[in-house]
């Protein structure tokens, strides 16, 4: 594929730091000379601004817009998500899957300097790679890169550092919360990865889900956001596949499978004693799917929207 994740997204990030003034950004240089974007560390940020960081995510081929919400009494907007190359966007791009760690700082990066590095095992199957001089990553901290994370981009992703645009997005932040719901169709296409679904048959994408208000503590806007997901996500996709396995697909995908499913997911993970990796992964996946066979034109749901534990995840 000719199409440049970094290409795309350096344009949209140009536009990021024109307009940081009027999204409620701050602009600085890191460490090594890389560029800082605070989405909301000591910026107050905007909802535009996390829009935009949403579709720089998503590698310049996702759509994220804010919708009135009218079914929760604790959100009245979501957001609306579509891709046209959904498992590009989504998996090449969107996916935080690059982990990133020295000494006490920690976070999964996203965004299309991914495809650069070419660091997981994903981008063999997508055989996808791209090349550029410049790039960009989206981190969910509350604090700078140091110096020795920002060496390692350099050197992984063959980009000088001050070609490289750090974007932080802090959960306990509105670009942050944005950003992160907006990854309710990544994790439905991250979701039939793992179950071994072909992803060449994937061809539309699109997605809902309720954003939810501000937490003030970490562990709250991380419980939030994903509860606004597993309980209150809703993902439309078009398959080009056999019906049987639309079928199963759609019997397999929603949240509901999961043995862990029906706490919010703060209770949750502080009663895995706060280890992220003991959640069974099957539980994160959007609440309820349709999946339309390209075939036969048929439709298939499943799951619900569960109202009663977005409302308590939300107000607590």
């Amino acid at each position: 594929m000719s199409y440049s994740l970094n290409k795309e997204t350096n344009l949209l990030v140009d536009d990021l730091k024109k307009e940081s003034n009027k999204l409620g950004l701050s602009i600085s240089t890191g460490p090594l000379g890389s560029k800082i974007i605070d989405a909301g560390i000591n910026s107050f940020g905007s909802i535009e601004g996390g829009r935009k960081i949403a579709e720089i995510c998503l590698g310049g081929l996702g759509y994220v817009n804010i919708v009135p919400e009218f079914n929760f009494n604790s959100s009245y907007k979501s957001v609306s998500v579509h891709a046209s190359n959904p498992v590009l966007a989504c998996l090449g791009s969107q996916y935080a899957g690059w982990s990133l760690n020295h000494n006490n700082f920690f976070s999964l990066g996203s965004g299309p300097a991914r495809s650069l590095a070419q660091k997981e095992e994903i981008f063999k199957e997508l055989n996808y790679k791209d090349k550029s001089s410049s790039t960009c990553i989206v981190l969910e901290v509350g604090t700078n890169p140091p110096e020795e994370i920002v060496r390692k981009i350099s050197n992984d992703c063959k980009v000088l550092p001050k070609n490289i645009t750090f974007i932080l997005t802090p959960t306990t932040s509105l670009c942050g919360t944005i950003q992160v719901v907006s990854r309710v169709l990544e994790v439905a296409i991250h979701k039939m990865h793992e179950l071994k679904f072909p992803l060449n048959k994937i061809l539309h994408g699109f997605a809902t889900a309720p954003i939810p208000p501000i937490a003030n503590d970490f562990i709250s806007g991380m419980g939030r956001t994903n509860d606004a997901i597993i309980y209150g996500g809703k993902v439309s996709i078009c398959i080009d596949g056999d019906e049987s396995e639309i079928i199963k697909l759609s019997e397999n995908l929603p949240s509901f499978n999961s043995k862990d499913y029906g706490k919010p997911f703060k209770q949750i993970f502080l009663d895995y004693d706060k280890d992220f990796y003991k959640i069974d992964g099957s539980l994160f996946s959007p609440a309820c799917v349709l999946i339309n066979s390209k075939k036969t034109g048929m439709s298939y749901t499943s799951g619900k929207v569960n109202f009663d534990l977005v409302e308590k995840s939300f107000t607590n």
